[in-house]
């Protein structure tokens, strides 16, 4: 192969209760990166299209990432990526990463996959760490791996994928304000409560076995961010009005993805997950705020070749 079109799907991080720990992929939405093979060594990104973003390689998600890739194996060509963006930047669902996983996909294919889908995690994180200052990898893991991914250790990333209950949908409402990851973390506090964080720890635990159960009430109760959401929230519009809306429509639970200003709720079936939706409309509608909102399946697949 000399050329390949890679999908980089959206993703869901930290999932109300696992900052920076658990996130989910989402479905349809994500970004497309062509990859191809060149005579001239490195990396160059030709092109982007949907989005003001840097073709620099050194300042590109993308760039950084198959950089970090690069210095791990041999190859007598370089690589040119082409990033047509579907995602916004500092939408909160993921667009850095998608950029990242989905270029790190390519150059992997076309150099025949020296590397497994979690070994090009630690790649990706490169990029995220040049988008937020963190190389976090709870969106970078569901959109390479798919489905719920557990990050058990960051700097040396032990990922664990987790099962999804075939009814588990998301509905997405996307207000259209930027709110910048490096942003969102600066208003986070350095040091938590113990009996904040065992609420916390306990919410986590009780959301994987919810998952491996298919346990819909579990995961409802499971829900819960008692540590980041009280700070983050202030910085999203309506965002209480938004999240009552969502709960009184049927929905088991939600908050904020990622670092905003998107909010996520999961729900029990795809038609509870679209009345939520109409509901978030008719909530959101008179602020005169813009914005998107759409239902989407967990993806179990993660970024694809196209």
């Amino acid at each position: 192969m000399e050329e390949v079109k890679v999908f980089a799907p959206a993703t869901v991080a930290n999932v109300s209760c696992g900052f920076d720990v658990l996130g989910f992929c989402l479905d349809h939405i994500g970004d497309e990166v062509i990859v191809r093979k060149s005579d001239t060594p490195g990396v160059r990104i030709t092109r982007i299209e949907g989005q003001d973003l840097p073709l620099a390689t050194k300042e590109n998600v993308a760039g950084v990432a198959v950089e970090a890739l690069l210095e791990k194996v041999d190859t007598p060509f370089g690589f040119e990526i082409e990033i047509i963006k579907g995602i916004k930047a500092g939408s909160g669902i993921g667009s850095s990463a998608a950029s990242s996983a989905g270029a790190v996909v390519g150059v992997n294919a076309l150099l025949g996959e020296p590397f497994s889908r979690k070994e090009l995690i630690a790649f990706a994180m490169e990029g995220e760490k040049l988008a937020s200052g963190a190389a976090h990898a709870d969106n970078v893991s569901p959109a390479l791996l798919g489905g719920f991914t557990l990050v058990r250790c960051g700097k040396k990333p032990d990922v664990i994928s987790l099962p999804a209950p075939a009814a588990l949908y998301a509905t997405i409402i996307h207000p259209k304000i930027e709110l910048r990851t490096a942003d969102a973390r600066s208003v986070l506090k350095k040091t938590i409560p113990l009996e904040k964080a065992i609420q916390q720890w306990g919410n986590v635990g009780a959301l994987v076995s919810g998952l491996y159960t298919d346990n819909y009430d579990l995961i409802s109760r499971a829900l819960v961010d008692v540590i980041i959401e009280p700070e983050r929230s202030v910085l999203i519009p309506h965002f209480n009005e938004l999240k009552t809306a969502a709960l009184a429509a049927g929905g088991l639970g939600g908050g904020i993805s990622g670092s905003g200003p998107s909010l996520f709720t999961l729900s029990r079936g795809e038609e509870v997950a679209e009345n939520v939706r109409q509901a978030l409309i008719k909530c959101f509608e008179p602020h005169g705020i813009p914005f998107d909102t759409f239902v989407s399946k967990i993806n179990a697949q993660g970024a694809k070749i196209i």
